[in-house]
């Protein structure tokens, strides 16, 4: 009887916590909800079902003109050390 109770002490103890139930997804809520991707929305919906893109909400990415830039893409994962003067008057 006493192995019993300790044992079951055991496997309440060993349980989830109630505190991971607390997390709300589509699977544990209401049959209506609904949790997105954290993204923003970018319109609106009418009434009639159709959805309207309004332009500021849209993402605007600014990209430099690097036709003549001197350095390309690629970085290495295992760069030389390459020595200078600059490099070596600072240290001292």
């Amino acid at each position: 009887m006493a192995l019993g109770l300790i044992l079951g002490l055991g496997r309440a103890m060993r349980r989830k916590r109630t505190s991971s139930l607390d997390i709300l997804s589509s699977k544990r809520a209401p049959r209506d909800y609904y949790k997105g991707k954290n993204c923003k929305p970018t319109g609106f919906h009418t009434r009639k079902g159709g959805y309207v893109v309004m332009q500021e909400k849209l993402p605007n990415y600014v990209v430099p003109n690097l036709t003549d830039f001197k350095l390309k893409p690629y970085v290495s994962q295992c760069p030389r050390e390459v020595k200078t003067a600059e490099a070596s008057e600072s240290a001292k």
